[in-house]
């Protein structure tokens, strides 16, 4: 029993922890930078359109919330401006989002990156959730994958399958073993 408290303990810290590698700055009107953090991120992930194949990180420096990524409609490049600007203690916003052109190339790509991921095994449970924890992202037959996984094997796997993805370039695999971010 002492072992379980300790392990819920230990892992609510963790997540606690965990939301975005930013460091906590202090603002004259009593708000941390880690609050801002949590609410931009909250707030991203609430945007009506967000999905798989999009990807918005931030920083947070003295008030300024700097945006980047890459995502398939430019709706949410300025939905995910409007949302962060908003927030208590968020003083400028710097939109560095880049919106993905068009295309049934890199559309068939996504398809069929979508496809195989989700039909190898385990592999689903990262995409098929409202806020998936791996993002697949396609520019001109360019692959990126971002975001967490639950294991080495995971990561080796999804690696290995986008390369095979007919009219795949290249794949750059920034995913993240962790589990306690992984789903």
């Amino acid at each position: 029993m002492k072992f379980f408290s300790s392990f819920i303990a230990i892992t609510f810290a963790i997540l606690a922890f965990s939301f975005v590698d930013v460091n906590a700055q202090g603002f004259s009107d009593g708000k941390s930078a880690r609050t801002i953090e949590q609410q931009v991120y909250r707030k991203i992930l609430r945007l009506p359109r967000y999905e798989v194949f999009d990807h918005i990180g931030f920083t947070v420096n003295d008030g300024t919330v700097t945006l980047f990524g890459k995502v398939r409609n430019g709706i949410n490049k300025s939905d995910a401006k409007n949302v962060v600007k908003d927030i208590p203690g968020v003083t400028k916003v710097v939109n560095n989002i880049e919106v993905l052109p068009p295309g049934r190339f890199d559309e068939s790509i996504r398809r069929n990156l979508y496809r195989t991921l989700s039909n190898s095994g385990g592999l689903s449970r990262y995409l098929w959730t409202v806020n998936p924890s791996v993002r697949l992202i396609v520019d001109r037959g360019h692959v990126t994958l971002e975001g967490f996984v639950a294991n080495q094997g995971d990561y080796n796997t999804m690696n290995i399958l986008a390369n095979g993805v007919p009219g795949v370039f290249s794949v750059t695999n920034n995913l993240i073993v962790d589990s306690g971010r992984a789903r």
